[in-house]
């Protein structure tokens, strides 16, 4: 594994986690009717039993 690659794989991670992020605030900025609604947050959090911030990128998944 090179250097480029494994730079390349921790960019591509960090763009992930900072999508999760702006998607995460984007519905969290919706009324309360609405979450409710769409079933947040219960139904991200049953998924995977986790929550993802931006700093998770670095490693800790």
């Amino acid at each position: 594994m090179s250097i480029l690659s494994s730079i390349g794989r921790i960019a591509t991670e960090f763009s992930e986690a900072r999508a999760r992020y702006q998607t995460e605030r984007a519905i969290r900025a919706l009324p309360i009717e609405l979450q409710k609604d769409i079933g947040w947050p219960d139904a991200a959090d049953a998924k995977t039993g986790t929550r993802y911030g931006v700093g998770s990128w670095a490693g800790a998944k």
